[in-house]
C-alpha cells in the first residue's frame, strides 16, 4: 500500500486570518484544553482567550478571540519575539516553526518600510493576539501531524484598512509582499479578508495553491470564523485528510534527514525492451530516481548502466528486482548525500486554462521557475497552439509573481 501523508486543504473563499485558521484547526481536532496548556508555557500575560461556537451565514464555526489587557499590548521587534519563544517550554518543533513564521513576517515588513529586519517593530502583528495565533497554529499543526498545507486562491477583499500609519489599501503592503507567488483575487467585498498573520503562515508553510491537489482524500472538515458579518459566510473551511506520498508537490518534511544509496549494475546482454518495465518496478519499490547510461565495457562491448537512488530501507527489495528482472548477476551500492532546493507549486491562469508552475528556491532565493509540461501540452493540443508559446506565456505570468 502506498505511503500516505497527513495534509490539509484551506478553502479561502472568505480570506484567511490567524484566528480563523487556529479556530478551524481546533474545530477539526486540536483539543482546546491542550491548546490553552501550551499557550500557558509562553512568558506572556495580560490576555484572555475566548473560544466559542458561532453561526456565520448558516455555518457553525469556531471563533477565537484574544482579548488583551491595555497594559499588555506592546510593540515588539523580532528579537523580543524570539526571546518569548525561546523562553518558553514549547517543543523544539513548535519553537522552530513559530520562529520561521515570525522571521518571514519581519522580512516582509522590513522590505515594505525600507529598513533592516532588526529595526522592525511589529505593531499590531507583534501584539499578544498575533503571538497567540501564530504559536497556537504551529502547535496545532504539530499536534495533528500535518506535513503538507495546500490552499485555494485567496479572496483578499478590497478598499482600505486603518492602521498605525493611517489608511492603507487592501491587501495591506506587508500582506501584498507575503502574497508574492500566491494566487489571489480582490472581489467585491470592501473588507480586509486576508490579514498579515494569515498570509505569513501560508507564505512560510504552504506547499501549493489553487485547486485541491490530485490524490488528496478529505476525512474531516472544520470551520474557523472571522470577525466580519458579510454577504457570504465569513469562515475559513479546512479539509483534513491524506495524500499519497508519491503525489506530494515538494519534498516530505524530514526527507533529507534520511540516508541514501545509489545502486549500479552494468548490463550488456539484455533485451532493451525490458528496461521500461524494470524501471517502473524499481519506482514502485521506493526508488526516488532511476536512470540508464550508455557505456562501453571490456572488449569494446556496448552496454547499459542501470542506476537507482533510494533510501536504505529499500535496499533489499531493489537488489531483488535487479537480480530477478535483469540479466545482471551483481551490483554495486554506495552512499550519497543530497542537496535539494525547496519546491512549491502555484497556479497561473492563462486565457485558455490554468497551468501549474513549480517554483524552486535554495537558501531563500528562487533558482528555477518551470511550467508543468503536461498542463501546457494539454492546452496546446486542445487549441492547436505551439507548445513553446503556451510554456512561454505560463512562465511570463509566473515570473510576474516572483
Amino acid at each position: 500500500m502506498a505511503e500516505k501523508c497527513k495534509a490539509i486543504y484551506l478553502d479561502c473563499f472568505a480570506g484567511i486570518s490567524g484566528n480563523m485558521l487556529l479556530g478551524a484547526l481546533v474545530d477539526i481536532g486540536a483539543p482546546e484544553e491542550l491548546l490553552r496548556a501550551e499557550l500557558a508555557k509562553l512568558p506572556v500575560t495580560g490576555y484572555e482567550l475566548t473560544i466559542a461556537r458561532v453561526d456565520k451565514g448558516g455555518i457553525s464555526a469556531l471563533y477565537l478571540d484574544v482579548q488583551v489587557d491595555e497594559h499588555g499590548h506592546h510593540h515588539r521587534n523580532l528579537a523580543d519575539i524570539m526571546a518569548i519563544i525561546d523562553g518558553s517550554t514549547l517543543t523544539p518543533a513548535v519553537k522552530e516553526t513559530s520562529k520561521q513564521i515570525f522571521t518571514r513576517l519581519a522580512e516582509a515588513e522590513a522590505k515594505v518600510h525600507g529598513v533592516s529586519i532588526n529595526e522592525i517593530h511589529f505593531h499590531e502583528v507583534g501584539a499578544v493576539d498575533s503571538i497567540v495565533d501564530i504559536i497556537g497554529i504551529a502547535w496545532a499543526l504539530d499536534y495533528l501531524s500535518v506535513k503538507q498545507i495546500y490552499a485555494s486562491r485567496l479572496h483578499v477583499g478590497s478598499g482600505f484598512v486603518k492602521c498605525a500609519h493611517g489608511l492603507i489599501p487592501v491587501p495591506a503592503p506587508a500582506t501584498a509582499e507575503l502574497l508574492r507567488g500566491i494566487p489571489f483575487y480582490q472581489g467585491d467585498i470592501a473588507k480586509e479578508l486576508v490579514t498579515p498573520t494569515g498570509a505569513v503562515v501560508l507564505a512560510t508553510l504552504g506547499n501549493s495553491y489553487g485547486q485541491m491537489p490530485e490524490g488528496f482524500i478529505s476525512c474531516q472538515v472544520g470551520y474557523g470564523a472571522g470577525t466580519w458579518e458579510l454577504d457570504i459566510p465569513n469562515v475559513l473551511r479546512l479539509y483534513l485528510g491524506e495524500i499519497p506520498a508519491d503525489a506530494i508537490q515538494g519534498p516530505i518534511e524530514g526527507q533529507d534527514d534520511e540516508s541514501y544509496l545509489v545502486v549500479e549494475a552494468n548490463i550488456d546482454d539484455q533485451n532493451p525492451e525490458l528496461y521500461s518495465y524494470i524501471m517502473d518496478k524499481l519506482f514502485a519499490a521506493g526508488a526516488l530516481d532511476v536512470w540508464l547510461t550508455p557505456i562501453i565495457m571490456k572488449k569494446g562491448r556496448p552496454a547499459t548502466k542501470l542506476s537507482a537512488l533510494f533510501t536504505e530501507d529499500c535496499q533489499a527489495k531493489i537488489a531483488e528486482i535487479i537480480l530477478e528482472e535483469t540479466t545482471s548477476i551483481g551490483m554495486r551500492f554506495y552512499p550519497v548525500t543530497r542537496a535539494m532546493a525547496n519546491r512549491e507549486f502555484m497556479i497561473v491562469g492563462l486565457p485558455w486554462g490554468d497551468v501549474k508552475v513549480k517554483i524552486s528556491s535554495y537558501q531563500g532565493k528562487i533558482c528555477n521557475v518551470a511550467p508543468e509540461y503536461e498542463d501546457c501540452r494539454k492546452i496546446a493540443e486542445e487549441l492547436g497552439l505551439p507548445l513553446k508559446v503556451v510554456q512561454h506565456l505560463a512562465l511570463k505570468e509566473a515570473m510576474s509573481f516572483c
